[in-house]
């Protein structure tokens, strides 16, 4: 499986506050990002899977509102998700 427990807590210990810190946005968005990327890299050799279109579809506006969310109640954490891990708008 391509996001097992192990990849999650290296996403979280990562980019939040600890390992098993989940909730934060900064981990949330991490973990769409990289769900987001997977599931891209799905849809280029499979062209019409339309459930899993959909599903990306869904990922990128969650992504999209928790980032706005950051935005509005601090930019400086904002600007720091988007520069380490490359997110543009």
């Amino acid at each position: 499986m391509y996001l097992d427990s192990e990849k999650k807590q290296e996403l979280f210990a990562k980019y939040g506050k600890s390992n098993t810190d989940t909730g934060s946005p900064e981990a949330q968005i991490a973990l769409f990002s990289y769900r987001i990327s997977h599931l891209t890299e799905h849809l280029k050799l499979n062209k019409k899977d339309y459930s899993t279109e959909r599903s990306l579809k869904m990922l990128v506006g969650k992504r999209r509102r928790l980032l706005n969310y950051l935005k509005d109640r601090d930019i400086e954490r904002y600007r720091s998700i988007i520069k380490e891990l490359g997110i543009r708008k």
